[in-house]
C-alpha cells in the first residue's frame, strides 16, 4: 500500500469518527436540555440558548477535524 491510499484510508476513517463524535455530542446536549427544560419549563430560554452555543462550539471542532482529514487527504 502506498503512502498516498494510507493518507486516503486515515481521512476517511478520521472523518467518521469526526462526523460519529460530532453526532454524539450533540445528541447528547439535545437529551440534556429536554430533561433540563421538563424539569424547569420557566428556564427554557436559558436553556435553549446554552445549547445553541455547545452545540456550536461542537460543531466547529468538528469542523476542524474534517479540515484536517481533507488536507491529510490531499497531501502529496
Amino acid at each position: 500500500m502506498t503512502s498516498l491510499a494510507l493518507a486516503y484510508l486515515a481521512a476517511g476513517i478520521g472523518a467518521g469518527l469526526v462526523v460519529i463524535g460530532a453526532g454524539y455530542g450533540i445528541g447528547k446536549i439535545a437529551s440534556a436540555a429536554m430533561d433540563a427544560s421538563g424539569r424547569n419549563p420557566e428556564a427554557l430560554g436559558n436553556i435553549r440558548t446554552s445549547m445553541i452555543i455547545a452545540a456550536a462550539l461542537i460543531e466547529g471542532v468538528a469542523l476542524f477535524g474534517l479540515v484536517t482529514c481533507v488536507l491529510l487527504a490531499i497531501k502529496s
